[in-house]
């Protein structure tokens, strides 16, 4: 496989430099994560949320599970919960499902992001299949898709 045309043309197209990753086939943030030998902490893992009806992308550390309730006051909607896989595999037609790019505007939805991660100088995520990703520096991510930077991730506990 590789990076789905429409996705490589909505970087390009705005001048960003990013690194294409080809990867083993992997399914979980921290399976991404490992393949790509990147640290957990700077792999962005998408994640569809329904905020008052409509999708929007959360974007958190591979470690870090969404803060519904943050995610709600940083968004302004009344009602947020996550997306179900079969609701947000239409929304991405150039995606596998669960491989979705972060990139909100090339779907016209908003992306939240949590701040820790947009402090990282450089994120690493899907790059709408399973076996390919994306590097790039995280302020031309923020030139780009113009995220919304928040506490929306909190640290999800291993057992």
């Amino acid at each position: 496989m590789a990076i789905p045309e429409s996705i490589r043309k909505f970087v390009e197209t705005h001048g960003i430099g990013f690194t294409p990753i080809h990867h083993r086939l992997a399914y979980t943030a921290q399976e991404e994560a490992a393949a790509t030998h990147v640290p957990g902490r700077e792999w962005a893992k998408t994640v569809v949320c329904i905020a008052d009806g409509k999708p929007v992308l959360a974007l958190l550390r591979a470690q870090d599970r969404v803060d519904l309730g943050a995610l709600r006051s940083v968004s302004g909607a009344k009602q947020v919960r996550l997306a179900e896989e079969k609701e947000f595999a239409a929304f991405y037609p150039d995606c596998e499902t669960g491989a979705m790019v972060p990139f909100g505007p090339l779907y016209g939805q908003a992306v939240y992001v949590d701040e820790a991660l947009a402090k990282d100088p450089e994120i690493t995520f899907h790059a709408g299949t399973h076996v390919d990703a994306m590097r790039m520096k995280y302020a031309d991510f923020a030139k780009l898709v113009h995220p919304v930077a928040g506490p929306i991730g909190r640290r999800s506990i291993m057992h």
